[in-house]
């Protein structure tokens, strides 16, 4: 295992842990950069992207019932992993157009899509609090505001929650609860089992935007830590198991090669057609979704499901 010390960030020890196993894995949370922040605004509006025109149809004609399914008190929507917030912008209208006292609390790790988030909703919902909170879910969570007599609504959409092992879904979810009290409500969007064919054309797109959009934290690591990645010579790679319901994308190594990364003093071999596993894409059925709701220690409220039942938002509460 690599050795860090105090200087290399969070980013650079999750390089050496991931690199340094084997198989050699990159964690996805790094996916968003600049680049990464156009790249997936590009994979989103693929055709063959159903999950955002899924989810956002969910939350554009079914905002009423979701607003009545939080209750009537003042309310903190807290949401990880809150991108440009394009889909839940229908929510929030919604809240405020029926006049609920509610604070907009998006987290996510790219400080970059977070300023835009915020610069937009000012614009368009001038009289929404906005309090953007930057960094890893855990560590900006600590950064809440105190709720006092308000009601906390966690969501967690676009299926990131399929980035996650099942077990470690689960994990992730408990963790949460340190957060919440007794009554709070958390909202989860969930890629659902269907046509296997669907699901690998939506992460294996004629246009490349998928391929580049993992190849590019190989040009983050050449950028950020000084490494020397020939992204020619990786190939990306998507499977999808319709038994275990799990979608993953690869790099592949073409050749083999070395790559040293100055941030790290290392450098790292590569055997002809070795993979680096880039992301996990996990799809449920509804049983899942209920399974996976009492082993983590919530109940389940209402499914919301899109005219396809290609995605469900689930709210549960704690």
């Amino acid at each position: 295992m690599i050795q860090t010390n105090n200087i290399i960030d969070s980013f650079a020890k999750d390089i050496a842990l991931g690199l340094s196993d084997n198989p050699k894995y990159l964690s996805s949370k790094y996916f968003y950069n600049t680049e990464g922040d156009k790249l997936f605004q590009k994979i989103m509006a693929m055709p063959e992207y159903y999950l955002t025109n899924a989810e956002d149809e969910i939350l554009s004609k079914q905002s009423n019932l979701i607003r009545k399914s939080f209750g009537n008190q003042p309310i903190d929507i807290i949401e990880l992993g809150a991108g440009d917030g394009s889909k839940t912008k229908h929510l929030l209208n919604n809240l405020i157009e029926h006049k609920v006292e509610v604070r907009y609390i998006p987290s996510d790790i790219s400080p970059n899509i977070l300023e835009e988030l915020k610069s937009n909703l000012s614009k368009e919902i001038p009289s929404l609090e906005v309090i953007p909170l930057t960094g890893d879910y855990f560590k900006s969570l600590v950064e809440l505001p105190d709720c006092k007599d308000r009601k906390r609504v966690m969501l967690y959409l676009g299926a990131n929650i399929g980035n996650l092992e099942r077990k470690e879904a689960s994990n992730f979810l408990r963790q949460l609860q340190q957060f919440l009290k007794k009554g709070d409500q958390i909202m989860i969007g969930f890629d659902l089992k269907k046509n296997p064919q669907t699901i690998l054309d939506a992460y294996n797109d004629a246009q490349g935007f998928t391929a580049a959009f993992n190849l590019n934290l190989l040009k983050r690591i050449n950028e950020e830590l000084g490494g020397n990645f020939d992204t020619d010579a990786f190939t990306h790679w998507e499977r999808y198991n319709p038994e275990t319901g799990s979608a993953r994308s690869y790099l592949v190594s073409k050749r083999k090669q070395s790559v040293t990364i100055e941030a790290l003093e290392t450098t790292f071999t590569f055997e002809p057609w070795e993979t680096i596993r880039m992301e996990l894409s996990q799809k449920y059925s509804q049983s899942d979704i209920e399974q996976l709701s009492t082993s983590a220690g919530y109940k389940v409220v209402q499914h919301f499901f899109d005219s396809k039942k290609y995605f469900v938002d689930s709210l549960w509460e704690y």
